[in-house]
């Protein structure tokens, strides 16, 4: 066992080594701050749209409409339309005009899948101008604002 023992010079001497503590420290603080941070960034954002002010357009003097009832049987005006005939039962309500606008309502219960299925076939049958109809009701409340009702 060897001891050294000197007296001689009390200069310290230079360490030229780095000093990774002070480089750790800050590290995990930056760590702790994104992992409190992070979670708060992906809240969903709550939207509100705004309901539309434009003009109705005027109604066509006979409009023909396709509805997707409930069990997901079709009509074309009040007449029952089998899916395979939809076609030619639309070639003879328009006179073979593939211009001409089909309304298309479906009951509430309806999938939207299956109405885009309905969309697809009109689309199939050459039939692209298709207007989606729905109920005109009050405009939703904006968030502050009382809902409109009779006054109490």
């Amino acid at each position: 066992m060897s001891v050294r023992l000197d007296h001689g010079d009390d200069d310290l001497a230079e360490n030229h080594e780095i000093n990774v503590t002070p480089f750790i420290d800050v590290m995990l603080v930056l760590l702790i701050i994104f992992m409190v941070a992070a979670p708060l960034s992906t809240v969903d954002v709550a939207v509100d749209l705004p309901t539309s002010n434009a003009e109705p357009q005027q109604r066509p003097d006979k409009p023909i409409f396709l509805t997707v009832k409930e069990d997901l049987s079709l009509a074309l005006g009040d007449a029952p339309v089998d899916r395979a005939a939809l076609q030619v039962a639309l070639d003879g309500e328009t006179q073979g005009n593939h211009d001409e606008r089909i309304f298309v309502r479906a009951d509430k219960a309806v999938a939207y899948g299956d109405v885009m299925e309905v969309m697809n076939l009109l689309r199939a049958a050459g039939y692209l101008k298709v207007g989606l109809v729905g109920l005109e009701g009050p405009a939703p409340a904006q968030p502050g604002q009382a809902p409109a009702g009779p006054a109490p």
